[in-house]
This record gives C-alpha cells, sequence and structure tokens, in this order.
C-alpha cells in the first residue's frame, strides 16, 4: 500500500528525519515507539503530506505523492488522522464536527452524512452527545469523537499521532479501546505511541526509532520480549525500570520522587504502592545505610512487571549489612509487615566490579 524510499526532512537547525525506508503493507498495524525528538510524529506528518519532505519519496497504491504532480486531496481521502491534540472545531456540535467534511470533501448529501455521523457515535460509545460542543465533553470523549471524524471519511489506512498522551491517566483506557475495535476490522494502522503494553498488543508490527532513522523493527515480541540492539535494549528496559546510583546523603529524593510518580502514571501502577516504594527508599537509605557510611554506595532499582504486576524495589549496597526489620519506623515495620509485601535480605557473592562484596535488599508489592 505505502512505500517509503529514504525519507529526510530538514528544519534550519534540526533534522528529524535523516534516513527512513519502509513498507506499510495492506492490514498492517505498525506501532512506531522510540525516545522524545526522534521523528516519530515527523514521520506521520510526511506520509500524509502535511509536512513536505526535503527527500526521498512516499509511494501510495504506485503514486509518488511528494513529487508536486498528484492531487494531495485525492490521496488524503485514502489517509486519515488522529492528532493527540483532537483538532476538533469548538464552534460547530459534536454532529457537525463530523458531517462537515464527509460533505464537501466526499459530496454526501447532509442526510448521508448524518446517518454516518450517528452510527460511528453509536459504536463510539458518544451517541447521546451528538448536540454538544467539543468543550462540554472530556478529553477522552473528545479524542473519541475525533476517531469517530476520521472514520467517517472510511479512510483505507489511518494515522494515530499520540492519540491518548494530552489525556488524563483515567481517560485513556477508553480511546485505547475504540483503537483495539479499529484494528480488528482490518484496517491498515499506524500508531506513534509511548503506551508500550498497548503497542505491544494491538501491533503485528513494531519499529523503534532513533536518531531519525528506524534503528530496529520486528514483531511486537522481538521488540519488547527480545530486542538485538543496544539502544532498544535501553530504551525497552527504562519503561519497565527506574535505576538510580546513590553516592551522596545530599541525594534528591524529592527529583526521585517527582520521577517515581510519572512512571507510575505511565503504567497505571496504583499511588498506594508508589508511595510505599518512597518510604522504603528514604527509611533505608537516610535513616540506616547512612548513618553508617559517609560516602554512601549504593544501587536502587524499581522494576515493574505488568504480567504480573508485582512492583519491586532493590537495593545493593557496600558495607556493613543492615536488618530492615529491626528498623524503629512503626510505618516501615508495619509495611513490612503486609502480606502483599515480601522481603528478600541476602548477601551476594558476584558482585559487580564497582562493588565490593555488597548487601541486596529486595522489596516485593503485589497487587
Amino acid at each position: 500500500m505505502i512505500e517509503i524510499r529514504h525519507l529526510r526532512k530538514e528544519y534550519e537547525n534540526v533534522t528529524p528525519l535523516k534516513d527512513v525506508s519502509m513498507t506499510i503493507n495492506n492490514g498492517d498495524v505498525i506501532a512506531v515507539i522510540g525516545p522524545s525528538g526522534t521523528g516519530k510524529s515527523t514521520l506521520l506528518r510526511c506520509i500524509n503530506m502535511l509536512e513536505t519532505p526535503t527527500s526521498g519519496e512516499i509511494v501510495v497504491d504506485g503514486q509518488v505523492i511528494n513529487d508536486g504532480k498528484c492531487d494531495l486531496n485525492e490521496v488524503r481521502k485514502k489517509m486519515g488522522m488522529v492528532f493527540q491534540s483532537f483538532n476538533l472545531f469548538g464552534h460547530l456540535t459534536v454532529i457537525e464536527n463530523i458531517m462537515n467534511p464527509q460533505i464537501s470533501l466526499l459530496g454526501r448529501s447532509r442526510q448521508e452524512a448524518y446517518d454516518k455521523a450517528m452510527d460511528l457515535l453509536d459504536k463510539v460509545g458518544l451517541w447521546a452527545k451528538a448536540l454538544n460542543y467539543p468543550d462540554e465533553l472530556s478529553g477522552g470523549q473528545q479524542q473519541r469523537i475525533a476517531i469517530a471524524r476520521t472514520l467517517a471519511m472510511d479512510p483505507e489506512i489511518i494515522l494515530f499521532d499520540e492519540p491518548t498522551s494530552a489525556l488524563d491517566p483515567s481517560m485513556i483506557g477508553e480511546v485505547q479501546s475504540i483503537i483495539r475495535m479499529i484494528a480488528k476490522t482490518g484496517r491498515t494502522m499506524m500508531i506513534v505511541t509511548h503506551e508500550m503494553d498497548f503497542a505491544k498488543k494491538i501491533s503485528n508490527r513494531v519499529i523503534f526509532m532513533d536518531g531519525g532513522e528506524i534503528y530496529e523493527e520486528g514483531t511486537p515480541k522481538e521488540i519488547f520480549e527480545n530486542p538485538k540492539k543496544e539502544k532498544t535494549i535501553r530504551f525497552i528496559k527504562r519503561l519497565s525500570s527506574l535505576s538510580y546510583r546513590i553516592e551522596s546523603r545530599d541525594f534528591d529524593f524529592e527529583a526521585l520522587a517527582a520521577e517515581l510518580q510519572l512512571y507510575a502514571e505511565k503504567l497505571l501502577i496504583e499511588n498506594d504502592r508508589t508511595s510505599k516504594i518512597q518510604i522504603a527508599l528514604e527509611e533505608i537509605c537516610v535513616n540506616n545505610l547512612f548513618l553508617n557510611d559517609e560516602e554512601p554506595n549504593i544501587y536502587a532499582s524499581i522494576d515493574y512487571s505488568e504480567k504480573s504486576d508485582v512492583l519491586t524495589l532493590e537495593l545493593k549496597y557496600k558495607g556493613t549489612h543492615y536488618d530492615p526489620t529491626t528498623s524503629e519506623n512503626i510505618l516501615f515495620n508495619a509495611m513490612l509487615a503486609e502480606p502483599t509485601t515480601t522481603m528478600v535480605d541476602e548477601v551476594l557473592e558476584n558482585s559487580p566490579k564497582w562493588y565490593n562484596n555488597h548487601t541486596a535488599i529486595s522489596l516485593r508489592w503485589e497487587d
């Protein structure tokens, strides 16, 4: 359906796409992942010709669409795009937002456009909101309206640019369920997303972008469970793990707490469990390990397994052995006694090079 050949996009001070080549087949559901600023959204905008490539070719059904000769309006009838910012017209009602593009671009009668719009509103669960205005709806509802508007144009391929990034965590699931519904129809889709579990479940191909290029691609199993290249491995690991080297008593635990909060929101981990991680870290480090060592040397790792829904804190440190159960902190002791908390306290013999023999404390919180 679509072939991209050596695509490059340059701006005055940055080159978000350097050399991208790929083929999008009929029925593909492709998840595009990678660090921010690596050209993911620019790639989608170039495919839909919202941005003009600097060089390279985009071929849609055998026609080069960026050579200045093709009718872009006809090409765009084949491709719909859903943006992270919804892009609904605030002065139009929901039904008008969905009807008007059908009338102006596809030449449908008002009745045909209305019937199509109402059918799609029913499918996305918002039939009763037809006469509301966008600012009367939640972010999740607005995004579902934007998806319905795109579907009303009967596109052969839909490009999703971070469709859930502007939503509160509580609204992400409702939009993802609609996208899953579309994927089951066999429609070709390309989705830029930071929601890794969603990408893994919905796609048949995953593309990892880095530095304006496709760095690695494969099936969801290959990319998420057995990535081959170093940057992909680090990226995937970082999404499910936070790690810190604590080498000073002045370590910024407030910054760690803020990063932990963002981490929890992305993975939909309950606040109760993340607050326990924070309590445990500060109790073990500040009130115990720091007291015995002028220059602490602690490695802290926070890991979350979505498959087993287990959150783990592991501390490895050089120096005197510390038994967490001897803490005088009543709140901390109560937390250790909870049935959902498992503690492993052991001396490890095979140490990393920067350690002498060291102790590991592992705390696990299960749902």
